[in-house]
């Protein structure tokens, strides 16, 4: 399968940044989370969220977040990766078209969205390198 996995290489991404990549096609997130997001993310309680499912079982390390960019309304790319756009009231990402908003764990929070950003398949290489797909 064309681009089945991708690379991408971690030491560039600074502590609290986000970057788009393309994999399959679709924007893929990966943020280097800050002490503040990740505690964020823990401390929210699964009863107050439309999609339940703890921050724990979304990453393989707590620091790297890696979820499709892709909301799961009706497929628009969320806002919130790039420096000064909205991240919603949440702290994660914001869909503009219809309003929904995700956590720092890529968790619908508010919204028409019905369930979380997808985590997809992914292996960390190194401390330095992740495989997606």
């Amino acid at each position: 399968l064309a681009l089945a996995s991708i690379e991408v290489p971690l030491a560039p991404i600074q502590v609290g940044q986000a970057i788009t990549v393309k994999w399959r096609g679709k924007a893929t997130f990966v943020r280097h989370r800050t002490k503040e997001e990740i505690e964020a993310a823990e401390k929210v309680a699964l009863r107050d969220l439309p999609d339940p499912q703890p921050d724990s079982a979304r990453v393989k390390k707590p620091e790297w977040l890696i979820v499709l960019g892709v909301c799961t309304h009706l497929g628009c790319v969320p806002l919130g990766t790039k420096v000064g756009e909205p991240r919603g009231d949440y702290g994660g990402w914001f869909c503009p078209c219809h309003g929904s908003h995700y956590d720092t764990s890529g968790r619908i929070r508010k919204g028409p969205a019905p369930a979380n950003l997808p985590v997809p398949t992914y292996t960390f290489l190194s401390d330095s390198l992740v495989k997606i797909g």
